[in-house]
């Protein structure tokens, strides 16, 4: 509670001497220097003054889940189940996965204000810098086996754009088959965890990552061209932000479980960054060009060439635009 407390003070953007603060929270001014560099090596950037004492410039929102519940609808409210709000985590999908495979976790939602291992698709680091971005795995449970969630990331893709076009964020399109654009650059990625009977019950772990305020700095790491919200748009609350993908995502995956993707295809296609356009997939250590046709009932991309349109399903594919 120490840094949640320290954070809660510095969340003003004011300045803070080490003693104002180490007497507001009992503790010593060298114990809160300390807590600074640990808040700064987590890429929270931190101005310090001699003299004046310490401030995060611009202030900070931190998560709060009194704030998201009273932005969720009733009817949603009822289906997001026992939220657990860390400070810092290896990965929020890591705790979910672990969660649900003890017990039923349906509705469970796990969030973090920094994850130190968060991971994108085919084990990539996703950059997670403190209090800044939204990170977050829910869980979901399915009756009818793995096959009934094809399509699924999909969906979830079309419920966070829904969720920003709800807070006038307009323009975000959608990658094949987990990630959200703005104007080619990366803003938020999915990845999907499932465990269970491939015949019966599932569950499965939403994992999502939002840039919304990503540092120059720490954005450095990244190694392919990305965005945030900030940069399109001065910023948003992430609180509010948080809620707004919850409704969506809740009633969307409510949908999902009686109607599966089939019906989501033309709104998908609508948003769809590629449409048109010569792509290269990569599967596995092959190469495969053509023009992107979109997607199917199922969810698999379609790919014309010389061959005519193929459809090809998730696993260890990754998709560019062809140079």
């Amino acid at each position: 509670m120490t840094i949640r407390s320290l954070l809660s003070i510095l969340a003003d953007g004011k300045f803070h001497s080490g003693r104002e603060l180490g007497d507001e929270i009992g503790i010593s001014r060298s114990a809160i220097w300390k807590h600074m560099r640990r808040l700064e090596d987590g890429g929270l950037e931190i101005y310090s003054v001699k003299g004046r004492g310490y401030r995060v410039p611009g202030g900070l929102e931190l998560l709060d889940l009194e704030e998201i519940q009273q932005g969720l609808l009733p009817e949603v409210g009822s289906l997001i189940s026992n939220p657990d709000l860390q400070l810092s985590v290896t990965s929020t999908s890591e705790l979910a996965m672990k969660a649900s495979q003890a017990e039923d976790c349906h509705g469970r939602l796990f969030l973090a204000e920094q994850q130190t291992a968060g991971r994108g698709r085919r084990g990539r680091d996703w950059v997670s810098p403190y209090g800044r971005n939204l990170y977050f795995s829910l869980v979901w449970r399915f009756e009818q086996g793995i096959a009934a969630v094809e399509g699924l990331s999909l969906l979830v893709g079309i419920a966070i754009v829904r969720a920003m076009e709800k807070m006038n964020i307009e323009g975000v399109q959608l990658k094949w088959p987990n990630d959200l654009l703005y104007q080619g650059k990366k803003l938020a990625g999915i990845l999907l965890e499932v465990h269970g009977e491939a015949s019966g019950q599932c569950q499965v772990v939403i994992g999502v990552g939002i840039n919304a305020e990503m540092p120059q700095e720490v954005g450095a790491a990244i190694d392919q061209p990305w965005t945030d919200l900030k940069t399109i748009m001065g910023g948003v609350s992430r609180n509010k932000l948080m809620a707004e993908v919850l409704n969506e995502l809740a009633v969307g995956l409510t949908e999902f479980q009686q109607s599966g993707f089939s019906v989501l295809v033309d709104e998908w296609q609508a948003r769809n960054a590629m449409q048109e356009q010569q792509i290269t997939l990569q599967i596995g250590n092959d190469l495969v060009e053509g023009v992107c046709k979109g997607v199917n009932a199922s969810g698999a991309l379609l790919l014309e060439s010389g061959e005519g349109v193929k459809a090809y399903h998730g696993g260890e594919i990754s998709i560019q635009r062809a140079l």
